[in-house]
């Protein structure tokens, strides 16, 4: 079982969670928001293409410790799953999943699929589905570009 990792951060050098999402190879996906990271913190990138999609899905914002509790709680439904993979595109996506959780939870491995990922399949996904700098769209998009 593979699921795709994406987030959204403030910036490449305070790098503070904003949002996360994961999407598995069956479909099943997980999405929140961090309803108190520092929003002064902002890059203007991110002010302009990730803050003004926030929101979407609705009801989906929690303080950094109930999203952490709520992800390792979706992430039990996979506990039976004998080969786990957390997949992502980018190393800050890790480092701020890993940092939310505190710890890998057991059975997971981690794996850096950028290289794996074709560039034409996920620009078709973004062509047809926009979304693009919002973590479930993103993690959609990945999971997209590496269906075989």
């Amino acid at each position: 079982m593979r699921l795709f990792v994406d987030t959204e951060f403030t910036d490449f050098i305070h790098c503070e969670l904003i949002s996360v999402a994961l999407v598995a190879d069956d479909g099943r996906e997980f999405y929140a928001e961090c309803s108190d990271f520092d929003r002064t913190a902002c890059s203007e990138f991110v002010r302009a293409a990730v803050l003004p999609q926030l929101g979407q899905p609705p009801n989906r914002s929690f303080t950094r410790d109930v999203l952490r509790i709520e992800l390792l709680a979706w992430l039990d439904q996979f506990a039976q799953e004998p080969d786990r993979s957390l997949c992502f595109d980018y190393a800050g996506d890790w480092d701020l999943l890993l940092d939310l959780l505190d710890e890998l939870p057991t059975g997971w491995r981690a794996l850096l699929v950028n290289a794996q990922i074709d560039l034409s399949r996920l620009e078709d996904y973004y062509r047809r589905h926009g979304g693009r700098h919002h973590a479930l769209c993103d993690a959609h998009a990945i999971c997209y570009a590496m269906k075989d």
